[in-house]
């Protein structure tokens, strides 16, 4: 464990280290600055990593998925980003955002760190995460800083009618501008319900972190869909893109009995017709009754989703470095390590 880094809630071998950021706009209100924070497990490095990114009103708790790839030669790093899970502040408010750009200065942060310790290093985001993570990388392009992109059903566009998708955007642009801590919506609790093991679902985390049934304020809309303006006019992703989505959408309201194996929350036609604008390398993936965040999904669709992660990044990254070869004494000289420039800063959503 380094210096920086102190046993992490999902318990051994798991460390988080907190990441220090610029004062933001919450800092000027409150004066208290923001944190991200990094998970990992405490572990001898390998040569590849993937850095997480998690969605709205989410944190990082699927310690599954870094043994899944594990298994195929990579470390798993994951991020809670600013005013999320471990990196809520006492005085901030938590899981909002009025700019998506910010969220790429912890981005950075954590690639800085990481990139000099692997050969390939993958981004994967899921739903918000996934639209962060695919403007982020738009903006880094020809920087070399990661080498595919992985989105677990990623928010690429608006659910709802084209009253609400044409109409009342940019009603809200107006009053995510003026009024951003307005409250336009609720997420709808169900969802959180079937997945949550005290109401009959699989997994067990922590509700003070990811509640079901939190308020959708006017600005976060605005930056969100001011991002998805973004991937509507086409995106230059310069890395093999990999999307995941669940073969059907099920009602984003109320209980029914295939709220998770369905995507409950996105609509998955939006996520395909999206998906080819993010750039020239794009593999869309149907996982059939998936979740809508598939490594959440039931068996078999989560081993699914896992086992279409690996394959495609088996193909899609060959080894970076041929084995060494053997000096006169039979050992084998050290890989070369990576490196990579410093990172420009944030890009606006």
């Amino acid at each position: 464990m380094a210096d920086d880094e102190v046993s992490d809630v999902l318990g051994v071998p798991w460390v988080a280290r907190t990441l220090q950021l610029r004062p933001d706009g919450v800092t000027a209100r409150t004066g208290i600055p923001p944190v991200a924070t990094l998970v990992h497990r405490d572990e001898p490095p390998r040569r590849r990593a993937v850095l997480y990114v998690h969605g709205f009103v989410d944190y990082f708790f699927h310690p599954h998925v870094a043994a899944a790839l594990a298994e195929h030669g990579y470390d798993l790093y994951a991020l809670d980003l600013r005013d999320y899970g471990r990196s809520i502040r006492p005085g901030r408010p938590p899981d909002d955002v009025t700019d998506l750009g910010l969220y790429s200065e912890e981005i950075d942060t954590a690639v800085r760190l990481l990139r000099p310790r692997y050969e390939r290093l993958v981004l994967l985001g899921h739903s918000t995460g996934g639209l962060i993570a695919a403007l982020w990388a738009d903006a880094r392009r020809g920087l070399g800083l990661i080498d595919a992109l992985v989105l677990n059903s990623p928010w690429l566009d608006l659910r709802g009618s084209w009253a609400q998708q044409h109409l009342l955007t940019p009603v809200l642009d107006v009053v995510g501008r003026v009024a951003p801590t307005a409250v336009v919506a609720r997420l709808d609790p169900e969802y959180g319900k079937a997945l949550h093991s005290a109401t009959g679902g699989e997994w067990d985390y922590d509700l003070a972190w990811k509640n079901s049934d939190f308020p959708v304020t006017a600005g976060f809309i605005r930056t969100v869909r001011r991002g998805h303006a973004r991937v509507a006019r086409g995106l230059h992703v310069d890395v093999p893109v990999l999307v995941l989505r669940s073969d059907r959408s099920g009602p984003n309201k109320g209980w029914h009995d295939e709220l998770v194996t369905t995507d409950s929350v996105l609509d998955v036609e939006q996520i395909a017709a999206r998906a080819p604008l993010l750039g020239d390398d794009v593999t869309l993936v149907t996982v059939p009754g998936g979740a809508h965040d598939l490594a959440l999904s039931p068996a078999p669709a989560r081993e699914q989703y896992l086992r279409e992660v690996t394959d495609f990044l088996a193909a899609r990254l060959p080894d970076a470095t041929p084995p060494a070869p053997a000096t006169a004494a039979g050992t084998a000289r050290p890989a070369p390590t990576a490196t990579a420039p410093p990172p420009p800063p944030p890009a606006a959503a």
